[in-house]
């Protein structure tokens, strides 16, 4: 399985700010998991990991450049493809197949996920947990996500637009203008927008 998609992504350091959380329903709990990324020496244009019995590869397929969406929140929009394998044998993909090697960097995660439809000439419609994404033709990812890597503690802010490739940086423009209309959070600045493949990188 595969998909195109198009991303804007912060990574900070420490904490996540309560502010982002109201972005979120009171009573979602975040996804708990831990995903493995194989460390390539200055790259920022293929990930690849294991997660969840997966294997994970995404490449840039273009950059988008730097988008200022609002006075306070700057980041750079990029293009990627994701393919997806599972192993139906559950024997392949396993996190103890490069357990303590060096070249596997592991990354625990708890993760909020909003997912929006978009619609021509509507604002963002949230949809509930229980609606099948794949019947979804223009939808926009908002992940918030707790980050902890090396004993560091980080966090992200991403959006993630998907569906119809034409539709891609639309999708991803009206998100953000949707929930960054009367955003009076910290900023969000270009120096610190970036793909998981670099901010991995900018700790080994």
């Amino acid at each position: 399985m595969s998909y195109t998609t198009c991303e804007v992504r912060w990574f900070i350091p420490g904490a996540i700010p309560t502010s982002f959380k109201t972005w979120f329903e009171p009573s979602q709990q975040p996804e708990q998991r831990t995903d493995i990324y194989l460390y390539a020496p200055g790259n920022d244009f293929v990930g690849i990991k294991l997660r969840s019995g997966r294997l994970e590869i995404k490449w840039r397929i273009s950059e988008l450049g730097r988008v200022q969406f609002t006075n306070s929140v700057t980041g750079k929009v990029e293009k990627w493809r994701k393919w997806m394998c599972n192993d139906s044998t559950k024997e392949a993909f396993l996190p103890i197949q490069v357990e303590n090697n060096p070249t596997w960097v592991s990354v625990k995660k708890s993760r909020y996920l909003q997912s929006y439809q978009i619609l021509p000439g509507a604002v963002p419609e949230l949809l509930s947990d229980n609606i099948n994404l794949d019947n979804i033709k223009n939808l926009c990812n908002v992940e918030l996500t707790l980050l902890e890597i090396y004993n560091k503690t980080w966090w992200s802010i991403a959006l993630e637009a998907s569906g119809e490739e034409a539709n891609l940086i639309d999708n991803l423009h009206a998100t953000a203008n949707y929930l960054f209309t009367d955003y009076q959070g910290i900023e969000l600045e270009r120096k610190d927008s970036y793909a998981y493949p670099c901010w991995i990188d900018s700790f080994i």
